[in-house]
């Protein structure tokens, strides 16, 4: 690139991209029909790193003219990031397959 910067490709999921903002993770482009959230609620810090213990996963509707309660289709809780953002990967498919 000219100004010398690199492009970074956003980081992925099973094709779909994940963005974060603190300890919220948005898994799936905004322009669906569905995203999921993925909340960090607690955490527990091992060597240097923290480790989720417990999220909170919704599948969204992306309608913002919807009220933000409206939008929630299902939710859950997991005990760790991994078992969440498996269930978000199954959620999200079934609800894009279905329409």
């Amino acid at each position: 690139m000219p100004n010398g910067k690199t492009k970074t490709k956003p980081l992925e999921y099973k094709g779909h991209p994940l963005r974060r903002k603190d300890n919220l993770i948005y898994y799936g482009k905004m322009s669906d029909k569905y995203i999921i959230l993925l909340q960090v609620l607690e955490s527990k810090s091992l060597d240097d790193l923290e480790l989720a213990t417990k999220v909170a996963v919704q599948l969204q509707y992306t309608d913002t003219d919807l009220r933000s309660r409206d939008r929630v289709v299902k939710k859950s809780e997991k005990t760790s990031f991994y078992e969440a953002i498996d269930v978000a990967a199954v959620w999200l498919e079934r609800a894009l397959a279905s329409g």
